[in-house]
């Protein structure tokens, strides 16, 4: 994987247009059920956001491509299994992968609406539970008002770490790179990670009751 990725990320470094493309149709791709199991979507958002501190690419343009990519993705497998509903987890090529299907669906009913959230960031079940969520008859409304937010934590999480590891080896090594790019990456990760870690944390403690705080002592 890494002999095909130098190349081609060494290529389209020189053509930023082309580089924004491929964010996004790798978030898009990433999120289509099967297809987004095999793609290495994560991998190219994180060596394309390297980047960032270099110049060659923009930070708002890279979290808009992978945001816009992964919206169109997650949108239009959901809509496929709110159209065709319990039928589509039984239909080629879904089949071909009947224990990713039987996970997404035990993901969908262990944590209902937050599912769409958490998936977000559990691969390979990313590219399934919004499909799952719609054959299992998720309401439009509510599938966006959990997965647009969960994309905008995404987004950030998958790019800024690429960003701040090259920004830092860059400071380390004296070579040049724009410094206004990181000037406030920490804050924005930091908020990314606590944002990701609390909703996890309450989803957990929801789904059992509280956690540790209900434990009976033994006799």
């Amino acid at each position: 994987m890494t002999s095909f990725l130098d190349p081609f990320i060494s290529f389209v470094s020189a053509h930023a247009w082309l580089a924004y493309l491929t964010l996004f149709l790798a978030a898009l791709l990433e999120a289509v059920p099967v297809v987004g199991s095999v793609i290495p979507g994560s991998t190219i958002i994180l060596a394309l956001s390297a980047l960032i501190p270099g110049g060659e690419l923009k930070l708002p343009w890279v979290l808009l491509a992978a945001a816009l990519g992964a919206v169109l993705g997650d949108g239009s497998a959901y809509w496929i299994g709110h159209r065709q509903q319990r039928d589509i987890l039984n239909t080629w090529p879904l089949t071909n992968y009947p224990r990713v299907v039987e996970q997404s669906e035990n993901f969908f009913h262990r944590f209902g609406t937050w599912a769409v959230f958490l998936a977000r960031f559990v691969p390979p079940i990313r590219a399934f539970v919004p499909v799952t969520a719609g054959a299992l008859g998720m309401a439009p409304a509510k599938f966006y008002a959990v997965n647009i937010p969960a994309i905008l934590v995404w987004a950030p999480a998958h790019v800024l770490p690429g960003v701040l590891a090259v920004s830092a080896l860059h400071e380390y090594a004296g070579l040049p790179h724009h410094g206004h790019v990181g000037k406030h990456l920490w804050i924005l990760a930091v908020v990314a990670v606590a944002i990701v870690a609390g909703v996890a944390v309450w989803t957990i403690r929801r789904r059992h009751g509280g956690g540790i705080t209900e434990a009976k002592p033994r006799a």
